[in-house]
């Protein structure tokens, strides 16, 4: 059956796609007309992508387009997705996500095959209802699920932002206290410390070297995430570059307020954990104690047996 529907899925993927049968796009009746110049050679661009990623749209490249399409026209947000993608500070695009979302949903689609091919072999028949069910479960959940771990990754990096941004708020106090003005202090904190926030700030500042304006370059940098706190701390930078303010203060209260927050934050994880914890205590040890008490117990009497008096071995009396 798994064989005969592969050789029908190749026929008709072979059927769809050749040149008879084709539809011939606007780009590609345009593509010769507007190559005046050859393309560059291989060796002199960067590396190429490699991994799951690339070799499934080397072999399904116009599969997965078609069903990236159709993923982004059912399940829309292309808005929201730009801005999660900018808050990860990663090249991918919109149509790249989609192509991973589908390529997520490839996978969950095959676990879901292969536990119904399981489930078959065990059971000796085959429940299309129950099969065609857990496919589709498999298909939708690998979908979903690449929307889920893109926002899970955008939170974690969310986490360390903040956790990094009193340390860096400390030093570029201590730089311009010091003396440097704003865009020295940033240069140097970028180039003596690591973490999220300094790449981003060294990004920033790369940008502001290549013609953007800093205060729209940081700017940009706070429109990414959703901080406040590293809202509050571009404003201050801004601020304090347009009107020549003291920033040293600012970034000093600044620090403290999140290093507040984040006192609070294990406070509130704490009181989670606490409640966490009475779940076994109320539903395992409880029941088991109550158990004990309300459980007759039978009192049985140890029965004494009389003990036997021991023979002593008395030495014979060797007749003279």
């Amino acid at each position: 059956m798994f064989l005969g529907l592969a050789a029908a899925t190749g026929l008709v993927l072979l059927l769809t796609y050749a040149p008879p049968f084709r539809a011939v796009r606007l780009v590609d009746r345009l593509a010769p007309c507007v190559q005046d110049t050859p393309p560059p050679s291989r060796l002199l661009g960067t590396a190429t992508e490699a991994g799951l990623l690339s070799a499934a749209r080397r072999v399904f490249g116009p599969t997965l387009a078609d069903g990236a399409r159709f993923v982004d026209r059912v399940l829309g947000g292309r808005v929201a997705v730009r801005r999660r993608l900018d808050a990860l500070a990663t090249d991918t695009t919109v149509e790249d996500f989609r192509v991973e979302q589908v390529v997520w949903g490839g996978l969950g689609l095959l676990g879901g095959a292969v536990l119904v091919a399981g489930g078959s072999v065990v059971a000796g028949g085959v429940n299309v209802l129950s099969g065609v069910l857990l496919c589709t479960a498999g298909l939708v959940g690998g979908v979903l699920g690449r929307d889920w771990w893109l926002t899970q990754q955008v939170q974690h990096r969310e986490e360390l932002l903040l956790a990094e941004f009193p340390v860096v708020a400390e030093l570029l106090a201590l730089a311009v206290t010091a003396g440097e003005s704003p865009v020295a202090a940033i240069a140097r904190v970028t180039r003596l410390s690591g973490g999220e926030l300094a790449r981003e700030l060294s990004g920033a500042l790369g940008r502001a070297r290549a013609g953007v304006p800093l205060v729209d370059a940081l700017q940009q940098l706070a429109d990414r995430t959703s901080l406040e706190a590293l809202a509050r701390f571009v404003d201050g930078v801004v601020v304090a570059i347009e009107r020549g303010t003291p920033l040293a203060e600012v970034l000093r209260a600044q620090a403290a307020d999140v290093r507040e927050a984040g006192k609070r934050r294990l406070l509130e994880a704490g009181g989670a954990k606490e409640i966490q914890m009475m779940v076994p205590v109320v539903f395992l040890v409880l029941p088991v104690t109550v158990l004990f008490a309300t459980v007759p117990r039978r009192e049985g009497r140890l029965a004494v047996l009389p003990s036997r008096p021991t023979r002593r071995s008395v030495p014979a009396r060797i007749s003279a």
